[in-house]
């Protein structure tokens, strides 16, 4: 009889032990759902825009010329672009002081040129056509280097750029400035407000690609009608500007 009731209490400590056990799963797992989907706990804030701008002055400077000229043979028609396209390149380096980096080869061509007689194609010769970007960074020398490409007998010209050489220092400092363009409002609104400005708690940014001046040769004008620096025009540069808009999120208390 003893034994019975003995096994009776551990049971029943056994039972209220699971029950209470059960109790506690149930609890917590009513707090884990309670926070599943639901967000953070939103902070007051206000969204203030700025923006900052930078006058930038181009320092450099890219042009293309070229050469195209037709021959009876492939033969011929690369010499005599070789001859004259590598005479300008030497002219580049040793009396504009270019160097080798700032002088590419776009491209270099060779196809077959014809003529048609009584609805026959007739092979007429080969045209090579080569083409150089050339990176000038005295702005200066720019007149009398177009003077020297007419004068060396190229008749390919376009395309004048001018450039700033490191944008992206001038576009941080117009990043600084919108940043702290922002600042300002949001300083003089949480003042009107009657509320006290807090931390940065997001911000996004957008900027312009500056538009450079370009100025386009016609290959006539180089070849033909500037034979020398005195028939070039001034080249002028310009300036334009590089402007960040920054949108500031600050919290507020």
């Amino acid at each position: 009889m003893f034994s019975n009731k003995y096994i009776e209490i551990l049971i029943s400590v056994l039972i209220i032990f699971v029950i209470a056990w059960v109790g506690v799963l149930m609890r917590n797992s009513s707090k884990e759902y309670r926070y599943i989907g639901q967000s953070v706990e939103q902070k007051h804030s206000i969204t203030i825009e700025g923006e900052g701008k930078v006058v930038a002055i181009p320092d450099i400077a890219s042009i293309q010329i070229g050469y195209s000229v037709e021959k009876k043979t492939v033969a011929q028609a690369q010499k005599d672009s070789t001859d004259k396209v590598n005479i300008v390149i030497k002219k580049l380096k040793e009396d504009f002081n270019i160097s080798d980096k700032d002088i590419k080869t776009d491209n270099y061509n060779i196809y077959p040129g014809y003529d048609w007689k009584d609805g026959i194609q007739i092979l007429r010769g080969y045209r090579v056509e080569q083409n150089l970007t050339v990176k000038i960074r005295d702005l200066e020398k720019i007149s009398d280097i177009l003077a020297m490409v007419g004068e060396s007998g190229l008749n390919q010209a376009g395309g004048l750029v001018f450039e700033v050489d490191d944008p992206q220092q001038l576009k941080q400092q117009a990043r600084e400035l919108a940043i702290e363009h922002a600042k300002q409002k949001a300083e003089s609104l949480a003042k009107v407000a009657g509320v006290k400005l807090g931390n940065v708690i997001n911000f996004s940014e957008y900027s312009n690609d500056p538009i450079y001046s370009t100025r386009n040769f016609l290959a006539k004008d180089v070849a033909l009608g500037m034979g020398g620096a005195e028939a070039m025009p001034s080249v002028e540069a310009g300036s334009t500007e590089i402007i960040v808009n920054a949108t500031v999120e600050y919290e507020i208390y």
